[in-house]
């Protein structure tokens, strides 16, 4: 998978996060890292991206299905970035998961698309390998961790594309900023760290999935061992 296409999943996970790592306090941030976990069935939020390998890129979060595993709903959250600089690389990601804010350890199906390329079903095998890369530091556990350990500055209203939004601004200790919105889907209208900027440009109700081929299976990498 490219570059870029990686940073659009791991920003996915990152931002969304923010609910299995919130800290507590008298201004509510643990309620809305809360929010950013919750999976409503059409939800979706878009952004414009500057600074990083993702500069100029657009992207947007979406939960577009589900489905019964045994005794729990999974959901399809789905990741569509594009790059005007390079549309080569602009991409589709479909992950089960069972909520926005699961660890990429709880992957239970993978789809993707790139560019003009066939739409492509994960291999459990390449599942195991995706899910060690989400280990690794990168935007998104920046801005994660502004929630996570971050000191709450206080509300304050953000102008962003979206709009003028009400929100909590949640500041690190590593000079991260975010500001985070209870009724935005995923919680995030601004994000600025070392390695770029995310600001929220529309929000809605009415996703549909953006990859309307049928799937191919994804090719087992050769050597590579059954999980």
């Amino acid at each position: 998978m490219l570059k870029t296409g990686q940073l659009f999943m791991a920003l996915a996970f990152g931002g969304s996060a923010l609910a299995a790592q919130a800290p507590t306090g008298p201004a509510g941030p643990a309620e809305l890292c809360r929010a950013a976990s919750e999976a409503k069935i059409g939800q979706w939020a878009s952004y414009d991206v500057s600074g990083g390998q993702a500069d100029g890129s657009k992207l947007k979060f979406a939960i577009v299905g589900s489905e019964r595993r045994g005794d729990t709903t999974l959901y399809w959250f789905e990741i569509a970035g594009s790059s005007a600089k390079d549309p080569a690389r602009n991409g589709i990601m479909q992950m089960l998961v069972p909520g926005p804010g699961a660890r990429a350890t709880s992957i239970h199906g993978m789809i993707v698309k790139v560019g003009s390329q066939p739409a492509m079903k994960m291999s459990p095998q390449m599942l195991g390998m995706m899910g060690s890369h989400m280990a690794q530091d990168n935007m998104a556990m920046e801005f994660a961790r502004q929630c996570a350990t971050g000191q709450v500055v206080g509300p304050e209203t953000v102008a962003v594309p979206a709009g003028s939004i009400p929100a909590i601004h949640v500041k690190s200790a590593d000079g991260g900023d975010a500001w985070l919105a209870k009724d935005i889907p995923f919680g995030l209208v601004k994000a600025v760290g070392k390695k770029g900027t995310l600001v929220l440009t529309g929000h809605g109700s009415d996703a549909k999935s953006s990859i309307t081929e049928t799937p191919q299976e994804m090719p087992i990498i050769p050597g590579m061992q059954k999980p």
